[in-house]
This record gives C-alpha cells, sequence and structure tokens, in this order.
C-alpha cells in the first residue's frame, strides 16, 4: 500500500508512523494525511512484540493514537469497535 501511495503521490510530504507500515489502508488526500487501520495496528503489536490483546490496545491508545506530531499526524481509523 505504501508503494502505491509514494508511486501516486511522489512530491507530497507524507509522514509514516514507524513500525506500522502493513497497517496502512489509505490517505486523506485533502489533507495529504495517511490513513491506519487500528486493528491491524492492534495486530501488529501483538505479533512483532508479543503483547497480550489488552496491553496492544493500551499500548496503542496511550502511546500511538494520541501522539501529536503536527499537521500530518497519521489519521487512525477505529475499526475494531
Amino acid at each position: 500500500m505504501i508503494e502505491n501511495i509514494l508511486e501516486w503521490f511522489p512530491e507530497d510530504e507524507l509522514l509514516f508512523a514507524e513500525g506500522f507500515d502493513d497497517a496502512v489502508i489509505g490517505i486523506e488526500e485533502a489533507s495529504m494525511r495517511i490513513i491506519y487501520s487500528c486493528s491491524k495496528c492492534i495486530d501488529i503489536l501483538i505479533e512483532r512484540d508479543g503483547m497480550t490483546e489488552e496491553e496492544a490496545m493500551e499500548f496503542f491508545d496511550y502511546n500511538v493514537s494520541t501522539a501529536y506530531v503536527g499537521e500530518k499526524t497519521p489519521i487512525w481509523c477505529i475499526d475494531y469497535l
């Protein structure tokens, strides 16, 4: 997915969340912000870091999705409800 986005928008400044490449689900063109699947991010934390689902959700909620890194801060799509 990232390769496709970079191919379509080679000149744009994009901000990716390190370690969550497989969780990218798209881009919001008006703001040029990358969109991530929260459930895929949690799955990555479980598989990559050996966290339980509860640990991964807590870590993601407190350390990833709430981080503000400027106007290009990624969009987190809540898809695990």
